[in-house]
């Protein structure tokens, strides 16, 4: 018998959203760890299409940081945090070499859970290159140490087919209380069709589920304030048709 999730809670969600009214500023930054980069570089391009909210990979777009070029990203997030221009403190220092807080912005904790449940639908991108992810990062505004992730997924566009291969687990990071145990999962469908992720985590536990069912069970879960994150990637210099894209086609959460 299939492992299934538990019901929704009965309780309202913290965080509801289906995009049909637009972007709303009181729930999503749209910028792609801005602290560590500049506005033209971090900004997502995005559409609004039957179905939610379309993430856009366009010709004209920037690498998101040169040093990390070849990378251009579209991403919400719920929440940000970095210290002054020019020091290292700031949610996901994802290396450890020349990386500094380039631009201040407002900080903003939108929506930052300790422990909950999150439900997010998306269609991922077939495009040449792309990879479609939802992350739960730690903030860091309490503890640079508060720093591991939850990975819901990561999808490549090479990885769909009539069945999908995606990525899935916790990844420790700066956090010295994680350990990193990612593993490659089948979905037993093509994942550019609309399809419902789960994650569930607390109490020292963190269930991660696909339509209905559990993928993957893991006996630890960060325990402080963590940003969600969804993000459509290009990975490599540009190639194939333009936009590039991915559907987000709603959230609910509950914390």
């Amino acid at each position: 018998m299939a492992d299934l999730l538990p019901p929704r809670p009965s309780s309202p969600p913290t965080l509801t959203d289906d995009f049909t009214r637009g972007l709303d500023a009181g729930k999503w930054v749209p910028h792609y760890l801005p602290h560590w980069t500049v506005p033209e570089r971090s900004e997502a391009r995005f559409a609004f299409v039957e179905g939610g909210l379309e993430l856009r990979i366009e010709q004209d777009q920037l690498d998101w940081r040169p040093d990390d070029a070849p990378l251009r990203v579209s991403n919400l997030q719920t929440a940000t945090y970095f210290g002054p221009v020019g020091s290292t403190a700031g949610t996901h220092r994802h290396r450890d070499d020349g990386l500094v807080v380039e631009t201040h912005t407002p900080q903003r904790l939108l929506f930052t859970p300790r422990h909950g449940r999150i439900d997010l639908t998306v269609a991922a991108s077939t495009d040449e290159g792309c990879m479609l992810a939802a992350w739960l990062v730690g903030t860091e505004h309490l503890s640079e140490t508060d720093a591991g992730e939850i990975c819901i997924f990561e999808i490549d566009a090479s990885a769909i087919g009539s069945t999908t291969r995606a990525r899935t687990g916790i990844k420790s990071h700066h956090d010295p209380r994680l350990t990193t145990d990612m593993a490659e999962v089948t979905l037993p469908f093509d994942a550019r069709g609309p399809h419902t992720w789960t994650v569930i985590w607390g109490d020292g536990e963190t269930t991660i589920g696909c339509e209905g069912q559990v993928v993957r069970r893991l006996g630890q879960a960060p325990d402080y304030p963590m940003v969600l994150m969804i993000d459509l990637f290009e990975i490599g210099g540009p190639v194939g048709a333009y936009p590039k894209t991915a559907v987000i086609g709603g959230v609910t959460a509950w914390d």
